[in-house]
């Protein structure tokens, strides 16, 4: 019986490993576009017992969480379950008036814009969203450009469904912040050049 429960959590363990070694490899948009940053952390996103997606965050050299709207940083979603793009706009903004209030206009404009540049998802498909300080965000779709939203209060509100502590999902957040600071930090030391 114990050789059975071994040989088991050896199994899960393998599959675990296996699982965090393929998300170690950087989505080939994000090496095109934020050459520097390394995976901060990752997990999968639950709802009532079902897996909807797994999210991995990527960051640069000198991130911090508490002021994420401040660096440039990737979060990428391989969603696990079909799901049409009009959802995934309307579920967006619902989870992004969690930060605060959005003006009925302006949130009439973000939801639109996300209409048009998420697609249909079908399990296996990877959303990548490239956050660009002061500018906004860039989305890729299974590495193809999907569009870019120049505006810098929806790029706050935007990643902050996953990075704000308002969000609604705070064990996921907690899981992609995980290794955040070290990673900045390791970043960092490796951008500075060796003094003479």
């Amino acid at each position: 019986m114990k050789n059975v429960a071994a040989c088991a959590v050896l199994t899960g363990a393998i599959a675990l490993f296996g699982t965090q070694l393929q998300a170690q490899e950087a989505p080939p948009e994000l090496r095109a576009n934020l050459p520097t940053a390394a995976l901060a952390g990752q997990d999968t996103m639950r709802v009532w017992g079902f897996d909807v997606y797994h999210a991995a965050l990527w960051v640069a050299a000198g991130f911090d969480a508490a002021a994420y709207a401040q660096h440039p940083f990737a979060l990428e979603l391989r969603y696990l379950r079909n799901f049409p793009g009009a959802d995934i706009a309307t579920r967006s903004l619902s989870e992004m008036r969690r930060q605060g209030p959005i003006e009925p206009s302006i949130a009439a404009r973000w939801e639109s814009q996300m209409r048009a540049v998420f697609p249909d998802v079908k399990a296996n498909d990877r959303i990548t969203g490239i956050h660009k300080p002061g500018v906004g965000a860039v989305f890729w779709g299974n590495g193809r450009l999907l569009g870019e939203m120049r505006d810098p209060a929806f790029a706050k509100a935007f990643f902050g469904i996953w990075l704000s502590p308002q969000t609604s999902e705070p064990r996921l957040r907690t899981a992609l912040l995980a290794q955040a600071q070290r990673v900045a930090a390791t970043s960092a030391t490796r951008a500075v050049p060796a003094s003479p």
